[in-house]
């Protein structure tokens, strides 16, 4: 799992049906200290209700992923299933 911080959300007429009805959100790996640190990507919110400008934890496993969302066909690599109040470092 990866720290991450929201950049903002996502919205697609056109997706794989395994995206219908999800929130899909971009995310910025950072480090400890909350700095950027690493490329975007998307990420599905996973009951978070988390937004821009959050700090999030991110599953970045399809294995993992697929166990929590108990699907075994599911294309999707990242998942978010936290978000974070405060980092100790």
């Amino acid at each position: 799992m990866i720290l991450c911080k929201v950049l903002g959300s996502v919205t697609a007429t056109i997706k794989h049906p395994a995206f219908h009805g999800r929130k899909l959100l971009v995310v910025q790996p950072v480090d400890s200290k909350l700095e950027p640190s690493g490329k975007s990507f998307l990420a599905v919110d996973h009951r978070s209700g988390a937004g821009a400008g959050d700090t999030v934890l991110v599953m970045r496993e399809g294995g993992g992923v697929r166990q929590i969302l108990k699907d075994k066909t599911l294309p999707i690599r990242s998942l978010i299933v936290g978000v974070v109040d405060g980092v100790d470092a």
